[in-house]
Formats: C-alpha cells, sequence, structure tokens
C-alpha cells in the first residue's frame, strides 16, 4: 500500500489529529488491503499464500469490529454504513 494512500485513509477515519492506531484506522486500512487483494486473488486464482494472508486479514478486521461494537456501538455503526460492511 503507498504512504499516500495510508494517509489518507487514516486522516479520514482518525478520532483526533494525531490518531493512527485506533480501531476505526485499523479497520479502515485493512478493509481497503483486502479489497485490493481480492481483487489480485480474482486475477491469480492458484496463489494461495496470498488467499492465506486475506483470510488473516479479515480475521483480524473482524476482531476489531467486535471490539468497536463492544466498546462504542455508534462509532461501531457509523463505520459500518462509511465502509460499506455488513454485519
Amino acid at each position: 500500500m503507498e504512504a499516500k494512500t495510508k494517509n489518507q485513509i487514516a486522516k479520514e477515519y482518525q478520532l483526533h489529529e494525531k490518531d493512527t492506531g485506533s480501531a476505526d484506522v485499523q479497520i479502515a486500512l485493512l478493509t481497503h488491503h483486502i479489497n485490493d487483494l481480492t481483487s489480485h486473488l480474482q486475477k491469480n486464482v492458484k496463489d494461495h499464500g496470498s488467499r492465506r494472508g486475506l483470510l488473516r486479514m479479515v480475521a483480524e478486521r473482524r476482531s476489531l469490529l467486535d471490539y468497536l461494537n463492544r466498546t462504542s456501538n455508534a462509532r461501531y455503526k457509523t463505520l459500518l454504513k462509511k465502509l460499506n460492511l455488513r454485519k
């Protein structure tokens, strides 16, 4: 992922000016990376190493979403709508 893209995503989802590691930012970055890998795997069907990495990222995003749902349900719901994710 390019640094520009990463910074743009972080700025869009951060909670305050210096926020780079909140659950919101991490989920947004993982979602972007997951979407990129999904398109890669549609072209490269036999790339099983990347598929394994994709499954790990999906599991990590799910864990972060569960955490956000437990701690701040309002942020969880707005993030799902912004990222166009379904529960």
